[in-house]
Formats: C-alpha cells, sequence, structure tokens
C-alpha cells in the first residue's frame, strides 16, 4: 500500500489546499495542475495523465500529464473496439490491471510503461452527462491496488470532470 492513502487525516491534509486552488483556479490547466498535484500527496509517485475522450473520432487526448517528457500534453492515441475501451470507454466502469502482463493487453505503449518501471494502473473514466468525456489514469510501481487507493483514485478522479468539460467546450469554440 502506498503511505498514508488510508487515514483520513492524510487524506484531509492535501484535500483543504486542493478545495482552495480549485476556487481560485481560472482555467482547466489551473484546475489540472491542481488535482494532480494532490493526487501524486496523496497516492504517491507515478504517472498521471487527465485525457478528453473524443468519442465521434475514437480518439483520447493528453490534456495533463505529471510527466510531460514521456507522456507530452496534446499527444492523441486512437482506441479500437476491445475489452478495455468498452468497459472504460463505453461503459463507464473503472478498469484495475496490476503487473506487467495486465499492462501489455491493454495499452500498445507498454514499452514505455516498463521503461518507467510502472507495472499497475487504474483507469478513472469522467463521466457528464451519462456519457464518458475523459479518462483519469494513474499509473504506479505497485504489486496490487488497495480499494483505499483505488477509493482515491476515482475521488480525485471526479474532481477532474469539470476541468475535462470546460477544456472540451473551450476546443469546440476555437
Amino acid at each position: 500500500m502506498m503511505a498514508g492513502v488510508d487515514t483520513l487525516g492524510h487524506w484531509q491534509t492535501h484535500l483543504h489546499p486542493l478545495f482552495d486552488r480549485l476556487r481560485d483556479a481560472a482555467t482547466p490547466r489551473a484546475a489540472m495542475d491542481a488535482i494532480g498535484q494532490a493526487t501524486l500527496d496523496i497516492v504517491g509517485p507515478g504517472l498521471l495523465t487527465i485525457n478528453a475522450w473524443h468519442a465521434r473520432t475514437g480518439e483520447i487526448e493528453r490534456l495533463w500529464s505529471s510527466d510531460p517528457a514521456a507522456y507530452p500534453v496534446g499527444g492523441k492515441k486512437r482506441k479500437g473496439d476491445t475489452v478495455w475501451t468498452r468497459q472504460l470507454l463505453v461503459r463507464g466502469e473503472v478498469f484495475v490491471g496490476e503487473g506487467d502482463d495486465a499492462l501489455a493487453a491493454v495499452f500498445d505503449d507498454i514499452a514505455t510503461i516498463r521503461a518507467l518501471r510502472l507495472n499497475g494502473v487504474v483507469n478513472v473514466p469522467l463521466c457528464h452527462g451519462g456519457k464518458v468525456i475523459g479518462t483519469f489514469n494513474y499509473l504506479a510501481d505497485i504489486d496490487a491496488w488497495t480499494a483505499h487507493e483505488i477509493t482515491a483514485l476515482r475521488m480525485l478522479g471526479q474532481f477532474a470532470v469539470g476541468a475535462v468539460r470546460d477544456e472540451l467546450q473551450d476546443q469546440s469554440q476555437g
């Protein structure tokens, strides 16, 4: 288990500053910066990406990354019809992957993931208006996710829904 995720005091230490930063966030990027920092503080070291889902084109677009060298903002991936796609992007259900084999089965960028020494993922669908509009993806060097970690990631992902929605609206108007 990652340090402190299961203690309410640990969460509160980082949630109150997050609430203040979200209140003051003037742009979707500022909100994602706040959410990203809080996620790393609460859950621990790892790779976080926040993405928009363009269902019409079948593309995931990276809006925010905790490691822009390996996963730059603006990167896009086309997602075909797979079990992972139907679970996360169609039905809006969380995907939890543990171990190299589980990640290799669903990610075409497994070489990059391995190079970063990451072997576990939690993909949280970001939903608005009954549809998936994005994903909140957290990878870490972890053998097994705890219920506390998955809950923390699902909760933190929900804070990103408004920022992703606003970014998509900005894109459609620009």
